[in-house]
């Protein structure tokens, strides 16, 4: 190409040189013989001219191989995308990253840093320079890693309400139908909320850190007839509590990456600290003593905000792609460390407990997420736990039983810019000893 061009300039110099010698000719055939110094100007005009048009010939020619370079780079890159491999199908996994981000709109590191892929939104791949979707975070476990030397600041806030039915009989039957005794009906109304302030760190692409400071506000409602009074009316016994809930932190690994078949598995280990006011600090509605006595409600006069036990919990969230929606769940179990020599405060004094071991908790939740758009976003999911009897001096504590919880969980996800979502979820409570109802609110923030 760079040969042609040069030949049509050549050709277009030795063409105006020739067309201008006849001119000439002609010129001295007519008019007289000019000076030496006229002749001097004129060929002084002429070369001028040749030069000028050389630099004309000279800018065009560069013009056309710039022109040149840019087409045989767009050849290159044809044959180069003609003869790559087919692309991947979109990955649903897309949709559960962002949520930490979103949690966190941050591609995440669950792909694996030695895989090296790009991740992809749900349905369809987006653009480059397109953020990913959100999905809603139903569950306390994220199952998102915050990328490498990325932060995400999550301030939440949860409401739960309980309500709960308490009949005791304490008594014998002379005959069916007919108790002789003590019966006391209970009816308790529970009103809890918790915000709390979440901070997650990136260290590695597979490791992320985590630190929670909640803080809780309590209030009791327990509705009750006064025994062995003979009362008529309903009495109401309302308590409160507010303040500094148990910290936490905890550690997330990513263990496997996805391959054919198989989902993603990231490890998590937490740590719940009793940083929150111990419910053996509180006074309870006890003259001397509540266990055998009559006095009082046995309820406390100020609710805890803190479970006053540490607990370490190891758990286990796997993700499965199926585009258009991604698969999760996670597995854990929480051990309860015991507490010696415990007492409980009374209203003229305290009453020796003895050594207290609350029930490990074994848990277990699943559920679906799918992608709506480029910025909301649906879940739903289940959450079970199973909670073991309370120990009191190695034995049982007598009324005490395996506890089962179990909720219904809808989240919705949506994308307000590209550093910050908005993550709300509701819970329905499917056992009578679960919330009724449980609603939570999350905007975490990447940075």
């Amino acid at each position: 190409m760079e040969t042609f061009l040069f030949a049509r300039s050549f050709a277009a110099l030795a063409c105006a040189s020739v067309a201008c010698a006849p001119a000439v000719g002609q010129t001295s055939a007519k008019t007289r013989p000019a000076s030496t110094t006229q002749r001097v100007q004129d060929l002084q005009r002429q070369l001028s001219e040749q030069g000028q048009q050389i630099e004309g010939l000279q800018k065009q020619i560069a013009e056309q191989e710039t022109r040149f370079r840019e087409l045989q780079q767009r050849i290159d890159t044809e044959q180069a995308r003609s003869t790559a491999p087919a692309a991947r199908p979109p990955s649903a996994m897309a949709a559960v990253q962002a949520a930490r981000s979103g949690a966190s709109t941050v591609a995440p590191s669950v792909e694996g840093a030695e895989q090296g892929s790009r991740p992809v939104q749900v349905g369809v791949a987006p653009p480059a320079n397109e953020p990913t979707r959100p999905v809603a975070q139903l569950f306390d476990e994220p199952g998102i890693l915050t990328p490498a030397g990325h932060y995400v600041l999550e301030p939440s806030f949860q409401y739960s309400y309980s309500s709960n039915n308490r009949v005791a009989l304490v008594g014998y039957t002379v005959i069916p139908a007919i108790l002789i005794g003590l019966i006391d009906v209970r009816e308790v109304k529970r009103n809890t909320m918790v915000g709390a302030i979440t901070g997650r760190w990136g260290v590695t692409n597979k490791l992320e850190l985590e630190a929670k400071v909640p803080y809780v506000s309590r209030t009791d409602a327990t509705v009750s007839r006064e025994v062995f009074t003979g009362a008529s009316q309903d009495n109401v016994f309302d308590t409160h509590g507010k303040g500094i809930g148990d910290v936490e932190v905890a550690a997330r690994y990513q263990l496997f990456s996805a391959r054919e078949n198989w989902p993603y598995l990231i490890g998590g280990l937490r740590f719940k600290s009793r940083t929150g006011t111990d419910p053996f600090e509180v006074t309870t509605d006890c003259i001397n003593r509540c266990i055998g006595n009559t006095t009082g409600t046995g309820l406390p006069m100020e609710l805890p905000t803190g479970s006053g036990f540490y607990s370490l919990q190891p758990s286990l969230t796997w993700l499965y792609p199926s585009d258009p929606a991604v698969f999760f769940g996670g597995l854990s179990y929480t051990y309860n460390f015991g507490r010696s020599d415990v007492s409980r405060q009374v209203v003229n004094g305290s009453e020796f407990i003895g050594d207290v071991k609350p029930g490990d908790v074994w848990g277990m939740n699943f559920g679906m997420g799918l992608a709506l758009n480029d910025r909301a976003s649906f879940s739903m999911g289940v959450e079970l736990y199973s909670v073991g009897r309370t120990m009191q001096n190695d034995v049982s504590v007598r009324g005490s039983v395996r506890t089962q919880l179990a909720s219904m969980l809808l989240g919705y996800s949506y994308r307000l810019t590209d550093k910050t979502s908005l993550n709300v979820s509701v819970g329905a409570g499917l056992t009578r000893d679960t919330p009724d109802l449980t609603m939570t609110v999350r905007v975490p923030v990447s940075f």
